[in-house]
């Protein structure tokens, strides 16, 4: 069993690298003979487990957006756990008992409940007694089973996480410094909670068990899988789950397997924090009962940061293209959890001021979570950094500004290049105006030279053809195949201008948004009042109020004038015909008899001008289930809420007849 699910795994990772390298790259890195050979090979083991994973080739992903995730409460309150950094604490707390030693995982915990053999809800912890039900999203992490062997009912509990890779390869995609992600556990908090799936699947979100609730067979029993917290985890992984690395471990051996952990972390690529340590023998650990604030079958254990001593020598000031001004503290090298460190970041101006710094200073500095380098605390406080009055890029004028509760410092001149490389290099990307083969260093001469001083002298660099192609790097055919990406760029798509445009907060998806919302009319968008565009689902009042101030700019709309005027804007079709649906939201479950699949359905709706959500709430005009005496959930949740439950035919029948 152990070998076929790992063949499985394998399987699902092989093929699913061949087919982005065929459609993503056009690559062919294995012919069709033996792709499908491999396939063939995935469905028999599929069978055979009863397992399939979400991101199987062999499933193909539906994706679904909702107005609102819907709450739940837990069946009984999710409580933290009782911490320590004293490993001996640890140690004494087995009081003679044998334990599982695992990872704590720094993510979001999810709650995932299966019947039949399905994966029926995902609840987030929310705040302990009721969290959001994200199920649609759960669905698209790369590594949940959505169907497994068990057909009974089973209830199990992990963390959602994105591994250091992928966060750092996020961000690098991100040429606004302010819209980079702080932590992996933030960019998973979003992912997890998005209203549109469709964005959740793109993140590479995994999901890792730490926990099995409760699992009753088909019979109505309850498994006690031999009272073993270890037998429990091997159930889970003959099921298809990414089980938390754990070791079994005694008062003689647990010191030994905290340093074997504590040693792993330094290259380990899933967020931690520390460690859980819980009984081996469940019925004990449940026996033992809870406190006020804690169950005593577990305890966490954090890891006590090793600190160093040195001298503060500068503080950099470096500047991004919004003009927000990055401190960091640059201090005689430290060895920190293994490596050298002599750099860490600051933040902002308030905490320069918090923590009195000065050169010269002595610090104590740390990893945190054994990751990333900051200040702990400052010993002598001299307080002699002055903040600078000017840019440290361009000369100009700075400004300090309350952000979210922080002082933060500002370069106020518009011209400064660091704001123009990087407004450049965001209207350029790949989700903008996508110029390739204009790197940050080619802007960079560009600007150098005077040839760019703004974004519509992108597509008149013809006038300094002689000059460019003398540039060092360049030549007739770079200046050729510059010349080309500029006009295939210039036929492109609103929201793509929107977002190069670089507003503040405004991202791909939420440039999306807004077009759509103002059926991709910009002078509609361009005339929208902050309360309009803050109405518009994902779109909050700090980002409308951005949006606002950039058209409000005089400067701004000169600009944008002249940028249109360069540029084809591919308009979509929007049908209004038969838009008799309009307002109206469906939800689709199950299987059809009229469609070919639920997306025909959705595309059908939406056409008309309806809204296709996944999750049953308040505002859904009906639920479109051909088996509505199912107990399923969706179901279930129609019948409380008074929500319509119509067969395909009734469908039809009263919304397309």
């Amino acid at each position: 069993m152990a070998n076929d699910m790992d063949r499985m795994k394998e399987l699902v990772a092989v093929l699913s690298k061949a087919s982005e390298a065929y459609y993503a790259k056009d690559e062919e890195i294995m012919s069709n003979f033996e792709y499908d050979k491999l396939y063939d090979e995935l469905v028999m083991l599929e069978e055979k487990l009863g397992v399939t994973l979400s991101n199987s080739p062999t499933v193909k992903v539906g994706y679904a957006a909702v107005d609102e995730l819907p709450k739940e409460r837990h069946e009984s309150p999710m409580l933290s756990l009782d911490k320590t950094k004293d490993r001996e604490a640890l140690r004494a707390w087995l009081g003679g008992h044998e334990g599982l030693l695992s990872w704590k995982l720094d993510g979001l915990t999810v709650v995932l409940t299966y019947s039949g053999g399905e994966l029926i809800k995902a609840v987030t912890r929310g705040n302990g007694e009721i969290g959001e039900v994200i199920t649609p999203n759960a669905k698209v992490f790369v590594n949940i089973p959505t169907r497994i062997a068990f057909k009974g009912e089973l209830i199990l509990r992990g963390e959602a996480v994105i591994s250091y890779p992928d966060f750092e390869e996020i961000n690098r995609k991100i040429t606004n410094d302010v819209d980079k992600y702080k932590n992996p556990r933030n960019l998973c908090s979003g992912s997890v909670r998005q209203l549109n799936n469709e964005i959740t699947a793109k993140r590479n979100v995994r999901f890792i068990a730490f926990n099995l609730v409760r699992a009753i067979n088909e019979s109505g029993s309850e498994m006690a899988f031999d009272n073993s917290a270890e037998g429990r985890f091997s159930f889970l992984e003959k099921q298809g789950f990414e089980v938390v690395e754990r070791k079994r471990v005694t008062e003689d051996n647990i010191l030994s397997e905290i340093e074997y952990f504590a040693e792993k972390i330094k290259s380990y690529e899933i967020p931690s924090d520390g460690l859980v340590l819980t009984y081996e023998d469940v019925a004990y650990g449940v026996s033992l009962g809870r406190t006020a604030k804690f169950p005593r079958h577990s305890i966490a254990f954090k890891w006590a940061d090793e600190t160093a001593e040195t001298t503060l020598r500068e503080i950099e000031w470096s500047a991004s293209r919004t003009g927000l001004i990055n401190p960091v503290a640059v201090f005689d090298p430290v060895e920190l959890e293994g490596t050298t460190v002599s750099r860490a970041s600051v933040h902002n101006v308030s905490i320069v001021r918090d923590l009195k710094l000065g050169i010269g200073d002595r610090i104590t500095v740390y990893k945190a979570n054994m990751i990333i380098p900051q200040i702990a605390e400052n010993l002598t406080c001299s307080g002699n950094i002055k903040i600078p009055m000017v840019c440290p890029v361009c000369g100009g004028k700075t400004e300090i500004r309350a952000l979210n509760e922080a002082q933060s410092l500002y370069c106020l001149n518009e011209e400064c290049p660091a704001k123009q490389i990087k407004a450049f290099s965001q209207f350029v990307s790949r989700e903008a105006l996508n110029v390739d083969g204009l790197s940050e260093a080619t802007l960079e001469k560009l600007i150098d030279f005077g040839f760019i001083k703004s974004f519509p002298d992108l597509f008149e660099l013809d006038r300094y053809k002689e000059d460019i192609v003398k540039l060092e790097g360049f030549g007739q055919k770079s200046y050729d195949n510059l010349m080309s990406s500029l006009e295939k760029a210039s036929h492109t798509t609103l929201p793509r201008v929107i977002f190069g445009l670089g507003i503040g907060g405004i991202g791909s998806a939420n440039a999306k948004l807004i077009c759509k919302a103002y059926d991709y009319d910009l002078d509609k968008i361009i005339a929208a009042s902050a309360e309009e565009l803050a109405g518009i689902d994902g779109i909050g009042d700090v980002m409308a109020s951005a949006v606002v101030k950039f058209f409000g700019n005089e400067k701004n709309m000169q600009m944008l004038k002249s940028l249109i005027s360069k540029l084809d804007i591919e308009k979509p079709e929007i049908n209004t015909d038969g838009q008799n649906l309009t307002g109206l939201i469906f939800v689709v479950t199950g299987s059809l008899n009229h469609f070919e699949n639920r997306n025909a359905l959705k595309e059908l709706i939406e056409s008309k001008g309806g809204k296709v959500t996944g999750s049953v709430t308040g505002k859904t005009t009906c639920l479109i289930n051909n088996d509505n005496t199912s107990n399923s959930t969706k179901n279930k949740t129609a019948k409380e809420l008074g929500v319509d439950i119509l067969t395909e035919e009734e469908f039809i029948s009263k919304y397309l007849n």
